[in-house]
């Protein structure tokens, strides 16, 4: 369970982030899988619940998972009427999760970067597993020139280990940003892994 003050962080992070687009990474993702047309889709880390919304729109089901309480509030608040039975919500840490609906699309928008490094092996287990064949997954992973790299508890990597991740996997994209920038709490240096891959 996350801290008071990690949720109230997170909370603030999840208001800041109501205004911004649909990432390009999920929208790219979208545009490779093909039409919703009822498919299962999953949003690993929610969050404010823009791409969760935009896969709705596509016509996917959506199993969106977040640990935060109020995950659910927060979704409901937001999705369309017509949307009513194609929304799955679980409230849960990562960590605490053992399976994940069988999906054609998986989207992890800056989400697994904070898992425990002693969980995450397990836990892409659990994500890989749940691919569906041909399904497609994007992910932003962090890389070892972070400015926060020096966090124990979340998980950074070269661009071999995280290329070693989608062993098996057909690479649609994998693009490296490392360069100073903005984060919701300042100026840092951005090492990040931006990555589509599909399962043949």
């Amino acid at each position: 369970m996350e801290s008071r003050a990690g949720t109230k962080v997170w909370r603030e992070y999840n208001a800041a982030q109501a205004g911004r687009p649909v990432r390009s990474l999920c929208l790219d993702a979208m545009a490779l899988a093909g039409p919703g047309g009822g498919r299962q889709a999953v949003d690993l880390g929610c969050g404010a619940g823009k791409e969760t919304l935009a896969m709705l729109d596509g016509g996917w089901r959506v199993h969106a998972v977040d640990s935060l309480p109020d995950t659910r509030k927060r979704l409901l608040r937001i999705v369309p009427a017509d949307a009513d039975g194609r929304l799955s919500i679980e409230v849960r840490a990562f960590q605490d999760l053992r399976t994940l609906p069988t999906a054609d699309l998986i989207f992890a928008g800056y989400s697994l970067p904070f898992i425990h490094p002693d969980r995450f092996g397990t836990f892409w287990a659990v994500v890989l597993a749940a691919l569906g064949s041909r399904g497609v997954l994007a992910v932003n992973l962090f890389g070892h020139r972070d400015s926060w790299a020096d966090i124990p508890e979340w998980n950074f990597h070269t661009e071999a280990q995280a290329r070693r991740l989608f062993a098996g996997l057909e690479l649609s994209k994998f693009e490296v940003y490392d360069a100073d920038g903005q984060s919701f709490r300042g100026p840092k240096h951005w090492h990040i892994y931006d990555v589509i891959a599909r399962k043949p």
